[in-house]
């Protein structure tokens, strides 16, 4: 692959210091061009305080990042309520990007700016990081192999303990608290196996503060014909993000991945179990090997550079990413869920 013209556009998200790292991980791809710089923004935000991920990198304006001669793609990093609205002007621009999640609260709003990339032909990424996850790369492979059998039931959770009471503050901008910011992560993983749900349900929760209206312990049922779909995102879990995990089952096998990622030294490993063998695997239990993973983001922004440049086709198309949001918005309490 060839190197790319590229700037990130805002340091506020949740997600921005961790995608302008990947960024400089791999100057082999990646010609950071600058950083234009959203901490005027008056929307709700986490991030964005500590600018140490961004030494050497030139602060600009967004109008003079989209000036940038030969500028090829930007990755979106704004706080969530601003994504959208910058995804549109980006594409005013005729810019690929890659827009960290949510997308928003209005599904109108996300799925005309999502189409609006795909009727262009610019690469669109939306910023659901398990894509990259070879665990949940495996399953949905399984799951198309028939390895499982027919899945009857999913349980997974992005729970934390992270950020003490700034973090609590900040999610309680929400309504849609913890489900919408963090777990349609979980949702977009599901929608990829299994379609569009028949029923879903939201249960937005309050628990160990004084903000009643702060929904830090939120749970979402999805429903199919012949699966029961179980959700959960809690900001007060003990064991924090170690204990995120994602557990799929079938008449065939069933799959555990806890937790749900691992960086650094650490072999990323899930647990499988199948009573029925195939052609990669044996009845019985198995440790799958994953290896270890330097980053998070990297595969996926390796991928982001192989749709701009035609190598591959994005597999997440304006349909997939739509209905997303509408389970996402359903799940979080926003709309109420239509079949």
């Amino acid at each position: 692959m060839k190197k790319i013209k590229i700037g990130q556009l805002g340091v506020c998200h949740e997600h921005a210091s961790g995608k302008i790292r990947t960024l400089k991980l791999r100057p082999d791809l990646f010609d950071i061009v600058g950083v234009a710089d959203d901490r005027q923004s008056m929307s709700a935000k986490y991030d964005g305080a500590n600018l140490d991920y961004y030494k050497g990198l030139p602060f600009m304006s967004e109008e003079e990042l989209f000036a940038v001669p030969g500028l090829e793609a930007v990755v979106v990093e704004v706080p969530n309520l601003d994504l959208v609205a910058t995804a549109n002007r980006c594409l005013e621009q005729n810019l690929p990007i890659h827009m960290d999640k949510p997308g928003g609260i209005s599904y109108e709003a996300y799925c005309h700016m999502r189409k609006g990339f795909e009727e262009r032909n610019l690469a669109f990424q939306m910023g659901y990081m398990f894509r990259g996850n070879p665990a949940i790369q495996w399953i949905q492979k399984a799951v198309k192999k028939d390895w499982l059998g027919e899945v009857f039931g999913i349980q997974a959770d992005m729970d934390h303990n992270y950020g003490g009471a700034r973090y609590q503050q900040y999610i309680s901008n929400f309504s849609g608290g913890l489900m919408l910011n963090l777990g349609c992560h979980l949702i977009d993983i599901v929608v990829s196996l299994l379609g569009r749900p028949t029923g879903v349900t939201p249960f937005l929760k309050s628990v160990g503060e004084p903000l009643t209206f702060n929904k830090n312990n939120c749970a979402a049922v999805l429903e199919y014909p012949h699966t029961i779909v179980m959700l959960r995102s809690c900001s007060k879990e003990s064991c924090g993000i170690p204990g995120r995990r994602f557990k799929i089952s079938g008449t065939k096998g069933t799959v555990d991945i806890c937790p749900i990622e691992l960086f650094g030294d650490k072999e990323f490993t899930m647990k499988l179990h199948l009573t029925e063998g195939n052609e990669d695997y044996s009845a019985g239990e198995h440790l799958v090997n994953f290896g270890c993973i330097r980053d998070r983001y990297e595969r996926e922004l390796e991928s982001f550079v192989q749709y701009i440049q035609k190598e591959a086709t994005n597999p997440y198309d304006s349909a997939h990413d739509c209905l997303v949001e509408e389970v996402v918005l359903a799940a979080s309490g926003y709309t109420t869920w239509s079949y």
